[in-house]
């Protein structure tokens, strides 16, 4: 199990360093690659050259919150596919909801658990 995430991409939007950091420990114990951006302008100008196959993003991020960066992302034919996680310290209806509308995939409350980010992997990106 511990390998099936071999040779992944991942990244990871959060304007919390702790947070990037410790999302990318979790997931290079697993092998994924993982790429990081410091909010969605960052995320933005690096997806195009990286293609990640999932993407795990911060709701609350200066200049361009995590609800822009999915409806971008989404809007963008290359990247429409890509499975956007939502990462939030709320756990709010009317944030899922919201995420929801703009096309992320799923909500992962803060601090999430080693088993909930790469059990968002498994169920959202087919064997890379």
């Amino acid at each position: 199990m511990e390998n099936s995430f071999q040779g992944l991409k991942a990244m990871v939007i959060d304007d919390s360093k702790t947070i990037r950091r410790t999302a990318e420990t979790l997931l290079k114990k697993v092998g994924c690659e993982v790429v990081t951006a410091v909010d969605g302008f960052d995320a933005l100008a690096k997806i195009a050259d990286h293609k990640p196959n999932i993407i795990f993003v911060d709701i609350m991020m200066p200049r361009l919150d995590g609800y822009q960066t999915c409806a971008l992302i989404k809007n963008n034919k290359d990247f429409q596919d890509t499975p956007v996680i939502m990462l939030s310290s709320k756990d709010g209806l009317f944030d899922r909801a919201k995420g929801r509308i703009v096309g992320s995939d799923q909500y992962l409350t803060k601090p999430f658990s080693r088993d909930e980010l790469l059990g968002a992997i498994t169920q959202h990106v087919t064997a890379a």
